[in-house]
């Protein structure tokens, strides 16, 4: 069934007047980009519960977002009691999935309860299912804003490298988890790969992930070979060892109590840039 080509319409009004680029407002209403370009462009009907996070973060009715009060009636009850009390920073869909991301990294996924969610958003269970209807779309969600926040960190921290050699240096340093924040989205990465090993859906996020992150290490690795800071490398199989040895001694971090004896975060950082400096470092002139 096709869908009323005005709601792609009106949808675009929402993300014009919200003053932001398609990706951007995908990434606020926790969306795949490429599903809301193919909805927007009809070749894919946009769900309840993504016109139900549009019409939220945008500041809209829903029943003007669908073109009929009559579709929404259903929604409307939800959606004035949601408007009734002050809107969380960024929108109650961001909120909801902040907040099950922080709950994934203190107790893992299966031991996070919607009525958790609801009781750390201060609302209810059912306007958490109103915007995301099951389980798997939490997840979904959370694995969504997970990928996008790394990103976003990542882009911010090599902005202003010097070259090459300092943009890898500067990315092993986001991945260090020194601090509760680090450590806190390692917690539920680890978790998450938990779950996308038996899910399909957040196997083929977390696939593609990694594919994103590889890829950057992998390009600014080829850019280093070409300034002349790194040897004369495959990029690629570069890349996957690197990443490969990140994650691995970050899990052993993880494992190991602060203050206990075992892998510290020194020791990792440590590591990590001694094996740069063995198998990636260009030799330094006699």
């Amino acid at each position: 069934m096709q869908q009323d080509p005005e709601v792609a319409d009106r949808v675009r009004k929402v993300i014009a007047d919200a003053g932001a680029t398609q990706r951007e407002f995908a990434r606020r209403i926790v969306m795949d980009p490429s599903k809301l370009s193919r909805s927007l462009g009809g070749t894919r009907r946009f769900t309840a519960a993504e016109l139900a996070r549009i019409a939220d973060t945008g500041g809209v009715d829903a029943g003007w977002l669908l073109g009929t009060h009559a579709q929404a009636q259903a929604a409307a009850p939800q959606m004035r009691r949601e408007r009734t009390s002050a809107a969380p920073e960024g929108g109650r869909p961001l909120q909801i999935v902040r907040e099950t991301v922080r709950l994934v990294a203190e107790r893992g996924f299966h031991a996070v309860r919607v009525t958790d969610i609801a009781e750390a958003c201060a609302t209810s269970t059912a306007a958490i299912h109103y915007h995301f209807p099951g389980r798997d779309d939490l997840l979904e969600a959370a694995v969504r804003w997970c990928m996008d926040e790394d990103t976003a960190r990542r882009a911010a921290r090599i902005a202003d490298a010097a070259d090459a050699a300092d943009e890898l240096r500067q990315l092993i340093e986001l991945q260090i988890p020194r601090t509760p924040q680090q450590r806190w989205q390692w917690s539920v990465w680890l978790d998450l790969w938990a779950e996308a090993a038996r899910s399909t859906a957040v196997g083929r996020m977390h696939a593609d992930y990694y594919r994103q992150w590889r890829s950057t290490v992998a390009d600014v690795i080829r850019r280093g070979v070409d300034q002349g800071v790194f040897r004369p490398v495959d990029p690629q199989s570069a890349a996957l060892r690197l990443t490969a040895l990140i994650d691995g001694l970050a899990t052993q971090v993880l494992a190991t109590t602060p203050g206990a004896d075992g892998t510290t975060t020194d020791d990792m950082h440590e590591a990590l840039l001694v094996y740069v400096d063995a198998t990636l470092a260009a030799p330094r002139p006699a």
